[in-house]
């Protein structure tokens, strides 16, 4: 019986070339977690799946919300934005999620009012929309006529 071994011998040059491979990887892990189109964030650290973490998600970026006043809907964000929506994709971009990737697909949106709001003459909402388990969009606005809309952030 024949036994045959094959020995992989690591040269100065392989490892030197791991290392470089592996320390490429990790920039551009760090490139990616810090850039404003990023996955990942504060819905990854915390879980959003239920209403306790969405509030908790919400107290992280500062806004208080009455966790007995939520509502959730499933929605589907349109495949091509126009109008308003092309407005709302873009007010996403600007706090950094990247909603417009999502188009054409459902997603539960979940609302609550916020008691922390300063100064408003009306009841003021925080609006999550959340897909796999994160955070993909969101705004906090007035139920007023005459009311506003801004980023969660």
């Amino acid at each position: 019986m024949c036994m045959f071994t094959k020995c992989l011998k690591l040269t100065k040059r392989s490892a030197v070339i791991i290392i470089v491979i592996i320390a490429a990887l990790m920039m551009a892990a760090v490139i990616l977690r810090s850039s404003p189109g990023c996955s990942f964030g504060v819905s990854e650290l915390i879980n959003v799946t239920s209403a306790e973490g969405r509030i908790k998600y919400l107290q992280k970026l500062g806004w208080e919300a009455d966790i007995s006043t939520e509502e959730c809907k499933t929605v589907l964000i349109p495949k091509e934005f126009e109008g308003i929506m092309l407005s709302y994709s873009q007010l996403q971009t600007e706090q950094g999620y990247d909603f417009a990737s999502f188009g054409g697909l459902e997603c539960k949106q979940y609302s609550y009012v916020v008691t922390n709001y300063p100064s408003s003459d009306g009841t003021v909402y925080a609006t999550l929309y959340v897909k796999g388990g994160r955070v993909i969009g969101g705004d906090i606005h007035s139920a007023n006529i005459n009311g506003f809309m801004h980023t969660l952030k």
